[in-house]
């Protein structure tokens, strides 16, 4: 890297000129350590999972993405969280928070969460 070059505009804020090459650099670099992120929580997801059945991969991207377990497993099965409610007799707003995680299902909601879902058990969370 070339040494870089300070300005200190009106406001007294500085800023930092660098080579293009080594702004290119630096944008890689961040790139590399964001897919090392990603794949550091799917592996912590993963590790999370005690089950011999591995999720789906479309469920493990909609997590890596943001989504809860359930609300991944919901999407995968396109279902809306309407649809879901209805079909486990729960309210939509009781689904929502357990999809982010502001309540725990109890074990006959998780019974009824798999079998609606049609999934192992051990992907519910509780």
């Amino acid at each position: 890297m070339n040494a870089p070059q300070i300005i200190k505009t009106s406001t007294g804020e500085e800023l930092v000129v660098i080579p293009r090459a080594d702004y290119e650099a630096l944008l890689h670099a961040a790139e590399e350590a964001m897919d090392a992120a990603d794949v550091a929580i799917y592996d912590e997801r993963k590790a999370e999972l005690k089950t011999e059945k591995p999720l789906p991969a479309a469920v493990t991207m909609d997590i890596l993405r943001g989504s809860s377990r359930l609300k991944a497993l919901r999407n995968w099965r396109n279902l809306t969280q309407a649809d879901l409610a209805t079909a486990i007799g729960v309210s939509q707003g009781f689904l929502s928070d357990l999809e982010s995680n502001r309540r725990k299902p109890s074990p006959q909601t998780s019974a009824m969460l798999a079998k609606t879902l049609d999934i192992p058990g051990e992907w519910i969370e509780t």
